[in-house]
């Protein structure tokens, strides 16, 4: 009896010694886990302080450093007229749509649509939904019909002078011809990124907030290029319901393998076709964009064919 006493009590303090070793440990690992997040997050807000485009942002009333993305592009390819629709997919946090707003007045009209909630730009009417289901597809398609055209573009030209009767009703044919639906819509852009799955990182505000994740890419260039394509062609699939004859198709995609087949289906639908990788891009970034000009009358897309 003696002797198993001590051994016991040895036993015990081992047993407390192991279970405050592993606690100990376990509170290290998440301090550094900590750290390392802190120490990322840290890192992204300096870089934001010394990106010109973000501090131009700040002063300038624009909800992100992306506006200067599409005021470039458009300075180049002319996108933008007074009085069109337009419809910004993957708008949040709302900068394009507020150059979009902008561009287009007065009687312009632009429409929003994104997964996770935002506080749209003045004028801007917006959807919350996941652009890929059919649902919120037809709602925006509804609303688009029922809103109808801004008077000011059916009585007006693209270079703003007034239309004659004979020129209306040919445009108002070309339009019907178009693609058998309702197109009225002049302007398509795409800034979407496609939504991953989370595994790590709980701890860090970079990942777990929704506006910063879906803004990130996942850092595995297969996937996040195969779910921008995927992104890209929803959005043509709907541009080719929507978008009138002469019409603009603009589009994010990450490089890779299947971007060339895409490029080749642009071009069947559109007269001119672009790669773009605005100033305002980050250069470690692989995004680019495709612009897509003046849609061909009678042209639909067709992701059944092989290219």
């Amino acid at each position: 009896m003696t002797t198993r006493q001590p051994l016991r009590i040895l036993s015990l303090l081992c047993s407390r010694q192991c279970t405050s070793s592993r606690r100990l440990a376990a509170a290290t690992s998440t301090l550094k886990a900590d750290l390392r997040w802190s120490s990322s997050s840290s890192r992204w807000k300096q870089r934001q302080g010394r990106d010109a485009f973000s501090r131009g942002a700040k002063v300038q009333g624009l909800k992100s450093r992306a506006a200067f993305k599409l005021l470039e592009m458009d300075s180049k390819h002319r996108l933008f007229k007074p009085g069109q629709t337009i419809v910004d997919l993957g708008y949040a946090p709302g900068s394009w749509s507020q150059v979009a707003q902008e561009r287009t007045r007065p009687h312009g009209r632009v429409i929003g649509i994104d997964l996770i909630p935002a506080q749209p730009p003045r004028g801007v009417a917006t959807f919350q939904g996941d652009f890929l289901s059919p649902g919120v597809q037809r709602l925006v398609r509804e609303f688009i019909a029922r809103t109808g055209r801004p008077v000011e573009k059916v009585e007006r030209g693209e270079e703003g002078e007034t239309m004659s009767y004979i020129d209306r009703e040919r445009q108002a044919s070309e339009e019907r011809e178009g693609n058998g639906t309702s197109a009225s819509v002049d302007v398509v852009l795409s800034d979407m990124s496609a939504p991953w799955d989370q595994t790590s990182g709980y701890m860090s505000n970079t990942l777990t907030n929704p506006y910063r994740r879906l803004m990130n890419t996942s850092g595995v260039a297969f996937r996040d290029h195969a779910g921008s394509m995927d992104l890209c062609a929803a959005a043509l699939q709907f541009a080719s319901d929507t978008l009138r004859p002469g019409g603009h198709f603009v589009c994010k995609f990450y490089q890779g393998s299947e971007d060339k087949k895409f490029e080749a289906r642009l071009k069947k639908m559109f007269a001119k076709v672009f790669r773009e990788k605005p100033e305002s891009s980050r250069s470690e970034s692989k995004e680019a964009y495709f612009i897509a000009l003046k849609r061909r009358a009678g042209v639909v897309v067709d992701f059944e064919d092989s290219v």
